[in-house]
Protein backbone atom coordinates (compact mmCIF):
# COMPACT_ATOMS: atom_id res chain seq x y z
CA UNK A 1 0.00 0.00 0.00
CA UNK A 2 0.62 3.56 -0.32
CA UNK A 3 1.24 5.97 2.39
CA UNK A 4 0.30 9.68 1.42
CA UNK A 5 3.53 12.12 1.56
CA UNK A 6 3.12 14.58 4.83
CA UNK A 7 4.64 17.60 2.58
CA UNK A 8 7.86 16.84 4.57
CA UNK A 9 10.36 19.91 4.11
CA UNK A 10 13.39 19.41 1.82
CA UNK A 11 15.71 18.23 4.60
CA UNK A 12 13.14 15.14 5.74
CA UNK A 13 12.10 11.79 3.49
CA UNK A 14 9.23 9.86 3.54
CA UNK A 15 9.18 6.20 3.84
CA UNK A 16 6.53 3.76 3.01
CA UNK A 17 6.82 -0.18 3.07
CA UNK A 18 5.72 -2.64 0.84
CA UNK A 19 4.86 -6.45 1.69
CA UNK A 20 2.63 -8.98 1.47
CA UNK A 21 1.89 -9.18 5.06
CA UNK A 22 1.86 -5.59 7.41
CA UNK A 23 2.00 -7.34 10.39
CA UNK A 24 5.15 -9.27 10.00
CA UNK A 25 8.19 -8.25 11.83
CA UNK A 26 10.71 -6.26 9.50
CA UNK A 27 13.40 -7.75 10.76
CA UNK A 28 12.83 -11.09 9.63
CA UNK A 29 10.59 -10.71 6.96
CA UNK A 30 12.30 -9.10 3.19
CA UNK A 31 10.34 -6.05 2.28
CA UNK A 32 11.38 -3.13 0.08
CA UNK A 33 11.29 0.44 1.36
CA UNK A 34 10.58 2.68 -1.41
CA UNK A 35 12.29 6.15 -0.03
CA UNK A 36 10.78 9.55 -1.67
CA UNK A 37 13.31 12.47 -1.08
CA UNK A 38 11.79 15.77 -2.26
CA UNK A 39 15.44 17.55 -2.91
CA UNK A 40 16.47 15.72 -4.84
CA UNK A 41 13.68 13.35 -6.40
CA UNK A 42 15.37 9.80 -6.15
CA UNK A 43 13.99 6.09 -4.94
CA UNK A 44 15.97 3.73 -3.68
CA UNK A 45 15.14 0.10 -2.00
CA UNK A 46 16.94 -2.16 -0.15
CA UNK A 47 16.32 -6.04 1.83
CA UNK A 48 16.93 -5.13 5.74
CA UNK A 49 19.33 -7.90 7.26
CA UNK A 50 20.21 -8.17 10.38
CA UNK A 51 20.05 -5.11 12.28
CA UNK A 52 22.96 -3.78 14.14
CA UNK A 53 23.06 -4.24 17.72
CA UNK A 54 22.55 -1.14 19.36
CA UNK A 55 25.86 -0.93 21.73
CA UNK A 56 27.89 -1.94 18.51
CA UNK A 57 29.07 1.44 17.72
CA UNK A 58 28.49 3.25 21.31
CA UNK A 59 31.26 3.22 23.70
CA UNK A 60 30.01 0.32 25.84
CA UNK A 61 30.05 -3.88 24.65
CA UNK A 62 26.52 -4.98 23.81
CA UNK A 63 24.49 -6.84 25.99
CA UNK A 64 24.05 -10.65 25.70
CA UNK A 65 21.75 -11.54 22.74
CA UNK A 66 18.71 -13.47 23.67
CA UNK A 67 16.40 -16.23 22.04
CA UNK A 68 13.49 -14.22 20.39
CA UNK A 69 11.06 -13.06 22.41
CA UNK A 70 7.58 -14.82 23.54
CA UNK A 71 4.60 -12.76 21.96
CA UNK A 72 1.92 -12.19 23.88
CA UNK A 73 -1.42 -10.22 24.13
CA UNK A 74 -2.05 -7.21 26.39
CA UNK A 75 -5.55 -8.12 27.22
CA UNK A 76 -4.02 -11.58 28.94
CA UNK A 77 -2.74 -9.26 32.09
CA UNK A 78 -5.73 -7.36 33.52
CA UNK A 79 -6.48 -6.19 37.05
CA UNK A 80 -8.49 -3.32 39.00
CA UNK A 81 -7.17 0.42 38.38
CA UNK A 82 -5.49 1.59 40.84
CA UNK A 83 -4.47 -2.40 42.32
CA UNK A 84 -0.20 -2.47 42.30
CA UNK A 85 0.04 -5.48 40.80
CA UNK A 86 2.94 -6.98 38.80
CA UNK A 87 5.37 -7.08 41.69
CA UNK A 88 8.31 -8.57 40.62
CA UNK A 89 9.57 -11.80 42.71
CA UNK A 90 12.81 -10.65 44.25
CA UNK A 91 13.76 -14.24 45.49
CA UNK A 92 16.13 -15.14 43.15
CA UNK A 93 16.75 -16.96 40.14
CA UNK A 94 17.12 -15.38 36.36
CA UNK A 95 17.62 -11.72 36.83
CA UNK A 96 17.14 -11.35 33.15
CA UNK A 97 20.85 -11.35 32.22
CA UNK A 98 22.75 -14.40 30.78
CA UNK A 99 26.48 -14.86 30.01
CA UNK A 100 29.41 -12.31 30.39
CA UNK A 101 28.64 -8.66 29.77
CA UNK A 102 30.13 -5.06 30.92
CA UNK A 103 26.80 -3.77 32.51
CA UNK A 104 27.83 -3.52 36.13
CA UNK A 105 25.59 -3.68 39.41
CA UNK A 106 22.74 -1.58 40.15
CA UNK A 107 24.74 0.17 42.63
CA UNK A 108 27.04 1.64 39.90
CA UNK A 109 24.58 3.62 38.68
CA UNK A 110 24.03 5.68 41.96
CA UNK A 111 27.93 7.28 40.60
CA UNK A 112 26.54 7.65 37.25
CA UNK A 113 24.07 9.25 37.95
CA UNK A 114 25.84 11.37 40.13
CA UNK A 115 28.33 11.70 37.35
CA UNK A 116 25.63 12.45 34.79
CA UNK A 117 26.00 15.16 31.88
CA UNK A 118 22.73 16.63 31.79
CA UNK A 119 22.72 20.18 32.73
CA UNK A 120 24.03 21.65 29.43
CA UNK A 121 21.11 21.66 28.15
CA UNK A 122 18.05 20.40 30.36
CA UNK A 123 16.66 22.12 33.72
CA UNK A 124 16.42 21.03 37.28
CA UNK A 125 12.27 20.87 36.72
CA UNK A 126 10.38 22.11 39.57
CA UNK A 127 8.39 19.87 41.85
CA UNK A 128 4.87 21.41 42.19
CA UNK A 129 2.55 20.76 44.79
CA UNK A 130 -1.10 20.05 43.28
CA UNK A 131 -3.19 21.62 45.86
CA UNK A 132 -6.41 21.12 43.99
CA UNK A 133 -5.93 17.43 43.17
CA UNK A 134 -4.15 16.68 46.89
CA UNK A 135 -7.54 18.04 48.10
CA UNK A 136 -9.63 15.40 45.97
CA UNK A 137 -7.22 12.95 47.19
CA UNK A 138 -7.05 13.54 50.44
CA UNK A 139 -2.68 12.70 50.00
CA UNK A 140 -0.25 14.91 49.16
CA UNK A 141 0.32 15.05 45.22
CA UNK A 142 3.95 16.80 43.79
CA UNK A 143 3.99 16.99 40.11
CA UNK A 144 7.47 16.30 38.98
CA UNK A 145 7.47 18.86 35.76
CA UNK A 146 9.26 17.22 33.28
CA UNK A 147 7.24 18.49 30.94
CA UNK A 148 8.66 22.16 31.16
CA UNK A 149 12.24 20.74 29.78
CA UNK A 150 13.19 22.43 26.45
CA UNK A 151 12.01 19.69 24.35
CA UNK A 152 8.38 19.41 26.91
CA UNK A 153 10.33 15.53 27.30
CA UNK A 154 12.73 13.77 30.42
CA UNK A 155 14.02 12.41 27.11
CA UNK A 156 16.35 15.20 26.71
CA UNK A 157 18.03 13.76 30.03
CA UNK A 158 19.52 10.35 29.00
CA UNK A 159 20.13 11.72 25.17
CA UNK A 160 22.72 13.92 25.95
CA UNK A 161 24.20 12.30 28.60
CA UNK A 162 24.88 9.30 26.16
CA UNK A 163 26.04 11.45 23.08
CA UNK A 164 28.22 13.78 25.61
CA UNK A 165 30.25 10.55 26.08
CA UNK A 166 30.84 9.87 22.39
CA UNK A 167 34.48 10.96 21.28
CA UNK A 168 34.94 13.62 18.79
CA UNK A 169 35.50 10.81 15.84
CA UNK A 170 32.06 9.05 17.19
CA UNK A 171 30.40 12.29 16.95
CA UNK A 172 32.11 13.31 13.32
CA UNK A 173 30.55 10.06 12.07
CA UNK A 174 27.12 11.41 12.93
CA UNK A 175 24.04 9.55 14.95
CA UNK A 176 20.74 8.21 14.41
CA UNK A 177 17.55 6.97 16.52
CA UNK A 178 14.60 5.42 16.01
CA UNK A 179 11.78 6.88 17.95
CA UNK A 180 8.07 7.60 18.70
CA UNK A 181 8.91 11.50 19.45
CA UNK A 182 10.17 12.86 22.52
CA UNK A 183 13.30 10.69 22.52
CA UNK A 184 13.78 12.50 19.04
CA UNK A 185 13.50 15.90 20.22
CA UNK A 186 16.11 14.90 22.74
CA UNK A 187 18.73 13.55 20.02
CA UNK A 188 17.76 16.27 17.50
CA UNK A 189 18.28 19.36 20.47
CA UNK A 190 21.83 17.76 21.74
CA UNK A 191 22.84 17.33 18.21
CA UNK A 192 22.28 20.27 17.58
CA UNK A 193 24.25 21.55 21.10
CA UNK A 194 27.64 18.72 20.25
CA UNK A 195 27.38 20.18 16.59
CA UNK A 196 27.16 16.43 14.98
CA UNK A 197 23.98 15.40 12.08
CA UNK A 198 21.03 13.52 13.34
CA UNK A 199 18.94 11.10 11.49
CA UNK A 200 15.87 10.37 13.11
CA UNK A 201 13.41 7.52 12.44
CA UNK A 202 9.94 7.85 13.18
CA UNK A 203 6.66 5.80 13.04
CA UNK A 204 4.16 7.12 10.30
CA UNK A 205 1.74 7.49 13.43
CA UNK A 206 4.46 9.70 14.88
CA UNK A 207 2.05 13.39 15.96
CA UNK A 208 3.05 15.96 13.38
CA UNK A 209 4.09 18.40 16.20
CA UNK A 210 7.03 15.86 17.11
CA UNK A 211 8.50 15.62 13.91
CA UNK A 212 7.83 18.82 13.03
CA UNK A 213 9.67 19.86 15.94
CA UNK A 214 12.83 17.66 15.01
CA UNK A 215 13.17 19.34 11.81
CA UNK A 216 13.18 22.63 13.34
CA UNK A 217 16.17 21.74 15.08
CA UNK A 218 18.34 20.48 12.37
CA UNK A 219 17.36 16.62 12.01
CA UNK A 220 16.78 15.12 9.05
CA UNK A 221 13.59 12.81 9.69
CA UNK A 222 12.71 9.64 8.21
CA UNK A 223 8.76 8.10 8.48
CA UNK A 224 8.24 4.20 7.89
CA UNK A 225 6.24 1.79 9.33
CA UNK A 226 2.81 1.47 11.63
CA UNK A 227 5.01 0.64 14.84
CA UNK A 228 8.29 1.89 16.61
CA UNK A 229 9.61 -1.64 15.81
CA UNK A 230 9.63 -1.57 12.44
CA UNK A 231 11.19 2.07 12.72
CA UNK A 232 14.13 0.98 14.31
CA UNK A 233 14.81 -1.89 12.55
CA UNK A 234 15.34 0.87 9.70
CA UNK A 235 17.83 2.65 11.97
CA UNK A 236 19.80 -0.15 12.99
CA UNK A 237 19.89 -1.11 9.71
CA UNK A 238 21.16 2.12 8.42
CA UNK A 239 23.49 2.41 11.29
CA UNK A 240 25.31 -0.76 10.29
CA UNK A 241 25.36 0.64 6.77
CA UNK A 242 26.24 4.11 7.05
CA UNK A 243 28.57 3.54 10.08
CA UNK A 244 26.25 5.48 12.19
CA UNK A 245 26.39 5.94 15.89
CA UNK A 246 22.68 4.55 17.72
CA UNK A 247 20.98 6.42 20.39
CA UNK A 248 18.98 4.08 22.15
CA UNK A 249 15.54 5.53 23.50
CA UNK A 250 16.08 3.33 26.48
CA UNK A 251 18.23 0.31 26.99
CA UNK A 252 21.73 1.95 27.59
CA UNK A 253 23.44 2.89 30.89
CA UNK A 254 24.44 6.58 30.33
CA UNK A 255 20.38 6.73 28.93
CA UNK A 256 19.46 5.16 31.85
CA UNK A 257 21.69 7.04 34.30
CA UNK A 258 20.68 10.65 32.34
CA UNK A 259 16.70 10.08 33.47
CA UNK A 260 17.78 8.59 36.80
CA UNK A 261 18.86 12.17 37.29
CA UNK A 262 14.87 13.19 37.59
CA UNK A 263 14.81 10.94 40.68
CA UNK A 264 17.84 12.67 42.43
CA UNK A 265 16.25 16.05 41.94
CA UNK A 266 13.30 14.38 43.41
CA UNK A 267 14.92 13.37 46.31
CA UNK A 268 16.55 16.72 46.80
CA UNK A 269 13.22 18.86 46.19
CA UNK A 270 10.89 16.54 48.19
CA UNK A 271 9.30 17.87 51.29
CA UNK A 272 8.78 15.49 54.82
CA UNK A 273 8.66 11.72 53.93
CA UNK A 274 8.29 10.18 50.81
CA UNK A 275 5.26 7.12 50.24
CA UNK A 276 5.86 6.65 46.65
CA UNK A 277 6.69 8.09 43.24
CA UNK A 278 4.78 6.99 39.99
CA UNK A 279 6.62 6.75 36.87
CA UNK A 280 5.14 6.16 33.06
CA UNK A 281 6.66 3.24 31.97
CA UNK A 282 7.63 2.84 27.80
CA UNK A 283 11.02 1.07 27.50
CA UNK A 284 11.75 1.66 30.85
CA UNK A 285 14.59 3.62 30.79
CA UNK A 286 13.00 6.30 32.80
CA UNK A 287 11.83 3.85 35.78
CA UNK A 288 14.90 2.23 35.72
CA UNK A 289 17.23 5.07 36.24
CA UNK A 290 14.93 6.61 39.21
CA UNK A 291 14.68 3.49 40.63
CA UNK A 292 18.14 2.43 40.26
CA UNK A 293 19.08 5.81 42.48
CA UNK A 294 16.20 6.13 44.75
CA UNK A 295 16.31 2.30 46.18
CA UNK A 296 20.21 3.26 46.77
CA UNK A 297 19.83 6.44 49.06
CA UNK A 298 15.83 5.55 50.30
CA UNK A 299 14.87 2.58 49.77
CA UNK A 300 11.56 2.33 51.61
CA UNK A 301 9.96 4.78 49.36
CA UNK A 302 7.97 3.15 46.23
CA UNK A 303 8.87 2.96 42.72
CA UNK A 304 5.88 2.14 40.72
CA UNK A 305 5.52 2.36 36.92
CA UNK A 306 2.26 3.20 35.49
CA UNK A 307 1.33 1.88 32.10
CA UNK A 308 -1.56 1.64 29.66
CA UNK A 309 -4.03 -1.09 29.71
CA UNK A 310 -2.91 -2.22 25.41
CA UNK A 311 0.56 -1.08 26.39
CA UNK A 312 1.58 -3.23 29.70
CA UNK A 313 4.88 -5.05 28.29
CA UNK A 314 6.63 -3.99 31.55
CA UNK A 315 4.19 -5.45 33.69
CA UNK A 316 3.70 -8.51 31.39
CA UNK A 317 7.73 -8.94 31.66
CA UNK A 318 7.55 -9.25 35.06
CA UNK A 319 4.29 -10.98 35.10
CA UNK A 320 6.29 -13.94 33.26
CA UNK A 321 9.64 -13.60 34.71
CA UNK A 322 10.86 -12.27 31.33
CA UNK A 323 10.93 -9.84 29.36
CA UNK A 324 8.25 -10.60 26.43
CA UNK A 325 6.94 -9.00 23.12
CA UNK A 326 3.55 -7.97 23.21
CA UNK A 327 1.19 -8.92 19.93
CA UNK A 328 0.28 -5.17 19.70
CA UNK A 329 0.66 -2.01 21.45
CA UNK A 330 -2.13 0.30 21.62
CA UNK A 331 -1.44 3.61 20.06
CA UNK A 332 -3.23 6.10 22.20
CA UNK A 333 -0.09 7.28 24.34
CA UNK A 334 2.17 7.01 22.04
CA UNK A 335 5.09 8.46 23.98
CA UNK A 336 4.89 4.87 26.21
CA UNK A 337 3.24 2.83 23.04
CA UNK A 338 6.35 -0.02 23.20
CA UNK A 339 6.09 -3.90 22.37
CA UNK A 340 8.90 -4.95 24.10
CA UNK A 341 11.29 -3.57 27.37
CA UNK A 342 14.62 -3.04 27.54
CA UNK A 343 17.15 -6.34 28.65
CA UNK A 344 18.83 -3.63 30.98
CA UNK A 345 15.88 -1.98 32.27
CA UNK A 346 13.95 -4.95 32.81
CA UNK A 347 17.19 -6.47 34.71
CA UNK A 348 16.98 -3.20 36.93
CA UNK A 349 12.41 -3.28 37.02
CA UNK A 350 12.59 -6.48 38.18
CA UNK A 351 15.55 -5.96 40.46
CA UNK A 352 14.22 -2.51 42.28
CA UNK A 353 10.82 -1.35 41.43
CA UNK A 354 7.24 -2.30 43.63
CA UNK A 355 4.96 -3.29 41.03
CA UNK A 356 2.83 -1.74 38.03
CA UNK A 357 -0.54 -0.36 37.99
CA UNK A 358 -2.38 -0.60 34.73
CA UNK A 359 -4.62 2.81 33.84
CA UNK A 360 -7.44 3.01 31.01
CA UNK A 361 -7.76 5.78 27.98
CA UNK A 362 -10.61 7.29 29.99
CA UNK A 363 -8.18 7.90 33.70
CA UNK A 364 -5.58 9.28 31.07
CA UNK A 365 -8.16 11.60 29.84
CA UNK A 366 -9.10 12.60 32.95
CA UNK A 367 -6.13 13.33 34.32
CA UNK A 368 -4.98 15.72 31.67
CA UNK A 369 -8.41 17.33 32.33
CA UNK A 370 -7.64 17.49 35.99
CA UNK A 371 -3.83 18.87 35.09
CA UNK A 372 -5.56 21.57 32.82
CA UNK A 373 -7.70 22.51 35.33
CA UNK A 374 -4.50 22.69 38.16
CA UNK A 375 -2.29 25.48 36.12
CA UNK A 376 -3.93 25.40 32.54
CA UNK A 377 -1.19 22.82 31.40
CA UNK A 378 -1.35 20.48 28.50
CA UNK A 379 0.00 16.77 28.74
CA UNK A 380 0.41 14.81 25.82
CA UNK A 381 -1.28 11.29 27.05
CA UNK A 382 1.92 9.62 27.90
CA UNK A 383 2.70 12.79 29.96
CA UNK A 384 -0.55 12.02 32.07
CA UNK A 385 -0.18 8.51 32.52
CA UNK A 386 1.55 8.88 35.99
CA UNK A 387 -0.99 11.51 37.50
CA UNK A 388 -3.76 8.51 36.64
CA UNK A 389 -1.86 6.01 38.11
CA UNK A 390 -1.43 8.09 41.40
CA UNK A 391 -4.85 9.01 41.45
CA UNK A 392 -6.20 5.71 41.01
CA UNK A 393 -3.33 3.95 43.02
CA UNK A 394 -4.61 6.42 45.85
CA UNK A 395 -8.13 5.61 45.95
CA UNK A 396 -7.96 2.50 45.67
CA UNK A 397 -6.00 1.83 48.97
CA UNK A 398 -7.27 4.74 50.55
CA UNK A 399 -4.05 6.37 50.96
CA UNK A 400 -4.55 9.63 53.14
CA UNK A 401 -1.69 12.58 53.86
CA UNK A 402 0.67 10.61 52.56
CA UNK A 403 3.20 12.17 50.02
CA UNK A 404 3.33 10.96 46.16
CA UNK A 405 4.85 12.03 43.34
CA UNK A 406 3.74 12.06 39.83
CA UNK A 407 6.28 12.42 37.11
CA UNK A 408 4.53 14.61 34.49
CA UNK A 409 6.69 13.32 31.37
CA UNK A 410 5.59 15.23 28.26
CA UNK A 411 3.54 17.54 26.89
CA UNK A 412 3.74 17.15 23.28
CA UNK A 413 0.61 16.53 21.87
CA UNK A 414 -1.06 17.49 18.58
CA UNK A 415 -3.98 20.56 18.80
CA UNK A 416 -6.53 18.44 16.89
CA UNK A 417 -6.35 15.35 19.51
CA UNK A 418 -8.06 17.71 22.31
CA UNK A 419 -11.44 16.82 21.35
CA UNK A 420 -10.84 13.41 21.75
CA UNK A 421 -9.42 13.89 24.92
CA UNK A 422 -11.75 16.27 26.21
CA UNK A 423 -14.72 13.63 25.23
CA UNK A 424 -13.54 10.92 26.89
CA UNK A 425 -12.35 13.68 30.05
CA UNK A 426 -16.01 14.02 30.32
CA UNK A 427 -17.45 11.23 29.90
CA UNK A 428 -15.15 9.67 32.94
CA UNK A 429 -16.15 12.33 34.78
CA UNK A 430 -20.06 11.50 34.04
Amino acid sequence: METPCLAPSPSSLLLTTRHNNQKKNLRHQPCTITAVLTKPAEVISLKPSTPLNPFEKAPHKPFHQTRPLKKVSAESLKYESGFLGAVPDKSGGDNGREGNNNIHDAMSYLTKILMSNVYDVSIESPLDYAPKLSEKLHANLWLKREDLQPVFSFKIRGAYNMMAKLSRQQLARGVICSSAGNHAQGVALSAQKLGCSAVIVMPLTTPKIKWKTVEKLGATVVLIGESYDEAEAYAQQRAKDEGLIFVHPFDHPDVIAGQGTTGMEIMRQIQGPLHAIFVPVGGGGLIAGIAAYVKRVHPKVKIIGVEAYDANAMALSIHHGKRIMLERAGGFADGIAVKKVGEETFRLCRELIDGVVLVDHDAICASIKDMFDENRSKLEPAGAVAIAGAETYCKYYGLKGENVVAITSGANMNFDRLGLVSQLAVGRCE
